[in-house]
């Protein structure tokens, strides 16, 4: 009988190490998607490098993630797991995807303007098209959803848009996704800076999932907050978004509604609430980083999913960039 079950997928750049943001936003609810969908998790290397890399680095870095995936509750064996740059369709769809997509929507893209702004000396033609190749990654695999953050749903639609204008010339080649935008699933704030999300670009206030116990508790201890000393431990993202913050980050690390957060620390100062908050983060990001570890100690293994994994990827990518090749009028191998 035919799996009936609905196709997600979903890649995180090895651009920098992965942090509480992408565990608890993201991360984290991947294994309880595994069971509901067929899953394609990936290694966006091939991204990456529209910033200049370190080569080693991004080895590693791609590596480690591979391991982390694993670490978070990823079963190989349920879902997918790959590296973009082993699958080449993924760029070989990408350029086709390239001639379907229109300059003024490049132009538009979000993500183009900021890291143009970030990399001034470095605003090369991948950075600009790059949506064409996230397409791709996408159609590929002929998916009914691609999970996103409320910040990108752009992605998804613009990749909804080239879908759609290529159906309109060829018929009905590709899937249009939806975007499954996750009820839970926390929008993390850097520590630091709490009006940003969390990212590796502010490392002072990002908390990295492989950090030792002592740095996490370093930089929580650090954590912005507020002079307010009537009423300090309350949830008010306007008022009071340091707090509010490390309020989500809690009730997220340990299942705690907002309202029993509040509860359990009225009356104290932000010192204590800053130090239970951390080490409840070190608690829930200790058998990540032993598992990671230990899964970094065994290459084997994991050449050997991320082998299996490309293989699997290639099956299904294969399939859609053939029928495309026929469409647009390339003559076969």
């Amino acid at each position: 009988m035919e799996n009936q079950k609905k196709v997600m997928v979903s890649g995180i750049q090895p651009s920098g190490d992965l942090h509480l943001g992408n565990y608890l936003g993201p991360l984290r609810h991947w294994p309880e998607m595994i069971e509901e969908f067929d899953c394609y998790f990936f290694m966006a290397d091939l991204h990456t490098i529209t910033v200049r890399q370190d080569p080693a680095a991004l080895r590693r870095r791609t590596l480690t993630q591979i391991a982390q995936y694993i670490a978070c509750g990823l079963d190989p064996e349920k879902c997918v797991l790959f590296v973009q740059s082993h699958v080449p369709a993924h760029s070989q769809l990408g350029w086709v995807l390239d001639c379907y997509t229109m300059f003024g929507e490049l132009s538009r893209m979000t993500q183009f303007k900021d890291k143009s702004a970030k990399n001034a000396d470095n605003i090369n033609a991948g950075l600009f098209t790059y949506p064409s190749l996230m397409a791709a990654d996408i159609l590929l695999y002929q998916p009914d959803f691609v999970p996103v953050g409320e910040d990108q749903k752009q992605h998804v639609e613009i990749c909804r848009d080239i879908a759609e204008r290529f159906n309109g010339v060829y018929g009905d080649v590709f899937k249009v996704p939806e975007p499954y935008i996750a009820k839970v699933g926390a929008r993390i704030m850097g520590l630091s800076a709490p009006e940003s999300k969390m990212s590796k670009s502010a490392p002072e206030g990002c908390v990295f999932l492989m950090e030792k116990p002592e740095d996490i508790m370093r930089k929580f201890k650090r954590a912005v907050t507020d002079s307010d000393t009537e009423n300090p431990v309350r949830y008010d993202p306007k008022a009071k978004p340091g707090v509010s913050n490390l309020i989500q980050i809690y009730a997220a690390a340990t299942g705690k509604s907002y309202e029993a957060v509040e509860a359990e620390f009225a009356g104290q100062g932000y010192g204590v609430f800053k130090s239970v908050v951390g080490e409840a983060v070190i608690e829930c990001l200790r058998p990540i980083r032993e598992e990671t570890e230990r899964l970094l100690a065994d290459k084997a293994y994991l050449e050997s999913i991320w082998r299996a994994g490309a293989e699997r990827a290639e099956r299904t990518a294969i399939k859609t960039l053939r029928k495309v090749y026929k469409k647009v009028g390339f003559l076969p191998r």
